[in-house]
């Protein structure tokens, strides 16, 4: 019996069987990076994209921290794979790339949403408490920016029944949905842009931009990207999001994200200059939330990781990341 299907077995007793799909559009792992399944606290596997470094430093003062990715709406643990995943582990980082439930080729829970903020923020501390052996740097994007506030949020928590949540060694918000959801950003769309408003609430809501190449590319990535390139990331896209990460309304009922007074957590808020989803007045508000200048990348889109200039973004990170030693 393999490993995989004992661990099916063993999850019965906890919970009814669940549903594991294999990607129609499989991601092909690069040189060096391996995918493992971790076991969640509701028995259902995690898929982990894993990519360690040949050269990292292990000193106890100037250890390089390793480094947790969460993904956000409709993409999974490849997106950070592609092109972060090489670069942070040849500058020296252990990376791990997470695909939240029913995400990727995680399995899916027996309900109509992958999970909530909450669950998907246990999971993901369920992870890092049960494998990551320092305080590593959680790095979330879009709505997986918002699960890592909410990390966050529960660090030192008493109330929690079980404190999962692990210290961090800092943390890193690309393009991320602010504190107060994503209500915000809406209405000043509507307000100010009614057109970008329409393209937007259908491309995402309506999954407009599953079957156009010109939508897709206009909600994620910058002008310059070739059509093939976006069409292979669409299919992808829509094979990794068999069932939506939240239910926005709960999602939304249960929002701000608590504040965390006195923090001494380092975070950095990165946006970028050409993003649809994120305007500057939500990349400024989760700046303020944490007491931040916020870092705004020039000419680069939404999907920052996987953007035709991605290395701008990693770049601003790994600089981040060696001021942690300071």
């Amino acid at each position: 019996m393999s490993m995989r299907m004992g661990i099916c077995v063993s999850s019965l007793l906890k919970v009814s069987c669940y549903s594991h799909k294999k990607k129609s559009v499989p991601y092909n792992l690069k040189e060096g990076q391996s995918r493992i399944f971790h076991e969640v606290p509701s028995g259902l596997n995690m898929e982990v994209i894993v990519q360690k470094s040949r050269n990292v430093v292990e000193d106890e003062k100037h250890y390089n921290p390793p480094l947790v990715f969460v993904h956000g709406s409709y993409h999974a643990a490849w997106c950070w794979a592609q092109n972060w995943l090489p670069f942070f582990s040849q500058s020296g980082y252990h990376c791990y790339a997470l695909s939240l439930l029913g995400q990727g080729e995680s399995d899916e829970p027996n309900d109509t949403v992958a999970g909530t903020l909450q669950t998907h923020a246990r999971d993901v501390a369920d992870f890092i408490h049960r494998n990551i052996q320092s305080p590593p740097v959680l790095i979330g994007h879009s709505f997986g920016g918002l699960i890592v506030q909410y990390y966050i949020s529960s660090l030192g928590n008493d109330k929690l029944k079980e404190n999962l949540y692990q210290e961090l060694r800092g943390a890193v918000l690309v393009c991320s949905v602010p504190p107060s959801g994503n209500g915000g950003l809406v209405w000043r769309y509507l307000l100010s842009k009614p057109v970008a408003a329409f393209k937007v609430t259908y491309s995402l809501a309506a999954k407009g931009f599953q079957s156009s190449i010109s939508l897709c590319k206009e909600t994620f990535f910058s002008d310059t990207m070739e059509d093939h390139v976006v069409k292979r990331y669409q299919e992808l896209m829509k094979e990794s999001s068999r069932m939506p990460l939240f239910d926005l309304r709960k999602l939304n009922a249960s929002l701000p994200v608590p504040s965390v007074p006195n923090s001494s957590l380092k975070v950095l808020v990165l946006g970028a200059n050409n993003d649809f989803i994120v305007d500057a007045e939500g990349l400024k508000e989760t700046a303020e939330f944490y007491g931040v200048s916020p870092v705004c990348v020039e000419a680069v889109a939404h999907d920052m990781m996987l953007d035709t200039s991605w290395e701008k973004g990693a770049e601003v990170i790994l600089s981040w990341l060696k001021s942690l030693h300071n």
